[in-house]
C-alpha cells in the first residue's frame, strides 16, 4: 500500500509539473505572438497610408505578411462585361463586391474591386479608355474560406477567389486583387442612377490582438496549478500530524 501510495504522489507531482510547465510555454508563446502581431499591424499602417508603388508583376508571388495592405497603382483599362458579384456586408448593408478584370500595359490582367452595391441594383460598367487605379492589394480568398461555397457554374460568388473568378472569364490574372480607392466624382461618372456606382474604399483593416489576454489566462492557469499543489502539501501534512498525534 505504501509502494502504490508513493507511486501514486509521484504521478500526481509529474502532472502538475507537466501541466505547470506547459501553460508556462503556451503564455510565453503568446507574449511572442503578441509582439509580432503589434510589429504587423505597424507595418500595415504605414503601408496603407503610404505613396503607391507600381503593383508587382502578375508573375511574382505575393504573401499575406509582405504584400497585403500594400497601396499600390495599376496603369490600363478596365475589360468590359466581365463583371463579377461577390457577396458581401458592409457598412452600408448586405450586397456584393464588383470585381472587374483590368488590363495593364504589359497586358497582364489583374482583378480590381471596383466597390460596393446594395442586392437588386445593377452596376454600372467600368470607366472606358486608359486609367490608373490606386489601392490595397489583397490576397486571394481560396474557395472554402467563407461559409459556403463558391458556385461558377451558377456564377455565384461567396469569396474573392482570384483563381477561380478570372477562370470563369477565361482569364489568366495576377494571384492578388486591388481594392480600388474612392476616387471618382460625380463629374466623371456616367450618366447613370448614383446607386448603380459601385462605392469604393470601404476596406476593413483590422486585426485581433488578443494575445495578452491569452497569456494572462495561461499563466492564471499555470499560478492555480501551484494553488492546488500548495494544498495538497498542505492536506498531506495535516494527515501526517493527525495520524503520528493518533
Amino acid at each position: 500500500m505504501q509502494k502504490r501510495s508513493a507511486l501514486s504522489k509521484w504521478a500526481i507531482t509529474g502532472v502538475g509539473l507537466f501541466s505547470f510547465v506547459s501553460l508556462i510555454l503556451l503564455g510565453n508563446w503568446q507574449l511572442d505572438r503578441r509582439i509580432w502581431k503589434l510589429d504587423l499591424i505597424e507595418r500595415v499602417e504605414t503601408r496603407v497610408h503610404a505613396s503607391p508603388e507600381t503593383a508587382p508583376a502578375a508573375d511574382l508571388v505575393v504573401s499575406k505578411d509582405a504584400d497585403e495592405y500594400r497601396r499600390v497603382s495599376v496603369t490600363g483599362n478596365f475589360i468590359g462585361g466581365k463583371d463579377t458579384l461577390v457577396v458581401a456586408a458592409t457598412e452600408l448593408g448586405s450586397g456584393y463586391w464588383v470585381m472587374t478584370p483590368f488590363q495593364r500595359a504589359d497586358q497582364s490582367i489583374v482583378l480590381i474591386n471596383r466597390g460596393f452595391i446594395n442586392q437588386g441594383v445593377q452596376a454600372a460598367p467600368p470607366l472606358t479608355g486608359p486609367q490608373q487605379v490606386v489601392g490595397l492589394l489583397r490576397m486571394t480568398e481560396p474557395d472554402g474560406s467563407v461559409v459556403r461555397a463558391n458556385d461558377p457554374a451558377l456564377d455565384r460568388w461567396y469569396s474573392r477567389d482570384v483563381g477561380a473568378i478570372a477562370a470563369r472569364h477565361e482569364l489568366t490574372a495576377a494571384s492578388y486583387f486591388i481594392d480600388a480607392e474612392k476616387r471618382e466624382t460625380a463629374q466623371t461618372r456616367p450618366p447613370l442612377e448614383a446607386s448603380q456606382h459601385p462605392v469604393a474604399g470601404l476596406t476593413v483593416v483590422t486585426f485581433y490582438n488578443s494575445h495578452l489576454v491569452y497569456a494572462l489566462t495561461w499563466y492564471g492557469l499555470a499560478f492555480m496549478v501551484i494553488i492546488a499543489a500548495v494544498i495538497v502539501i498542505r492536506e498531506e501534512r495535516k494527515s501526517k500530524l493527525n495520524s503520528q498525534s493518533s
